[in-house]
């Protein structure tokens, strides 16, 4: 494919990180399975459902901001840019960044960062077959490996994507650990550009992540599901209840996965027997949201300022673009 390259120099072993995490956390006197592991082909598929739901406002609002505010974001850079995404998947709501600096004629490099070297690729041939001069560096890893790419990219300016408020799945205090991480690979001309979901009323939040369809619960389970499929678990999925609820004082919505009833699952490649109370929960993810205030001390225990905060109409999401101090 002309003008991508896709660096997968660093391979890791998957399948012997997901088995280590569940048997940790389904041996935890407080079940989870981490968060991440939601994201197989399977789950991805069903997460590009949820972003299409009536009930799902995230991803239409940040869309709306992008739409109103990429060219403004772009005229901000030089005429040589690269930008990295944090985490691309298929890259839907960064298109409208790339034309952004491509319409104007700046010399743009893409690299989107991500775990799944097949979706890589596939929004890299979408892209090309768009754009005459993007260039596009797909770089398979966890986001460390993009960031150590980063490093070695010379003087170039660059925008750092971190979209879709993935930053709430994170702690508060591994958030700023994590951005701290960030600012040490950027130079003062580099930007950061994070989206983050706001505080907001109760039922607004519930309902985003707890549809009508289902569609939600699906995605839950789909870490139960993928436990079945690589490692040999018998989890009757129906035998647990997907839940989600707001900690307005943690300012977190809460998901997690009920057992039904007292059962014991065994997974064969764990060797593993797994015992659960009735009503015991499994925990899935915590959705992290802030207030304006809130961003703003992030961004500044990170060694960053807030040099521009955009909202949508409704007041549900925001896109900050934070600037290295």
């Amino acid at each position: 494919m002309e003008r991508f390259t896709l660096i997968a120099d660093t391979p890791t072993d998957t399948l012997a990180a997901f088995t280590a995490d569940v048997r940790e956390g389904l041996l935890s006197p407080k079940k989870h399975v981490p968060c991440h592991w939601l994201y197989d082909h399977v789950g991805s598929a069903i997460y590009d459902e949820i972003c299409d739901l009536a009930e799902y406002y995230p991803t239409r609002a940040e869309s709306e901001i992008l739409e109103a505010r990429a060219a403004e974001i772009a005229d901000g850079f030089g005429d040589r840019v690269t930008c990295v995404e944090l985490g691309s998947g298929s890259a839907i709501k960064t298109r409208l960044l790339i034309a952004a600096f491509l319409s104007s004629g700046r010399k743009l490099v893409y690299a989107p960062v991500d775990i799944s070297p097949t979706a890589l690729e596939a929004s890299a041939k979408d892209l090309l077959a768009t754009h005459a001069a993007l260039e596009v560096v797909g770089v398979v890893g966890e986001y460390a490996r993009g960031m150590e790419w980063m490093e070695t990219q010379g003087t170039r300016e660059r925008l750092v994507l971190w979209l879709g408020s993935s930053v709430g799945n994170l702690t508060r205090e591994y958030a700023a650990d994590f951005l701290n991480g960030v600012r040490d690979c950027l130079t003062d001309s580099d930007r950061l550009l994070i989206g983050i979901d706001l505080r907001k009323d109760r039922a607004v939040l519930e309902r985003a992540y707890n549809d009508a369809q289902g569609v939600t619960a699906r995605f839950s389970k789909n870490a139960l599901a993928r436990i079945n499929r690589e490692l040999g678990g018998h989890f009757d999925l129906d035998a647990f209840e997907h839940e989600s609820h707001y900690e307005e004082d943690a300012g977190r919505i809460a998901i997690h996965l009920a057992s039904k009833l007292e059962q014991n699952v065994s997974i064969d490649d764990l060797d593993l027997v797994v015992p659960f109370a009735k009503r015991e929960p499994i925990h899935i993810e915590y959705s992290h949201k802030y207030s304006t205030e809130e961003i703003d001390a992030l961004a500044a225990v990170s060694r960053f300022e807030v040099e521009n905060r955009w909202l949508d109409s409704a007041s549900h999401f925001s896109l900050n673009l934070l600037a290295p101090k």
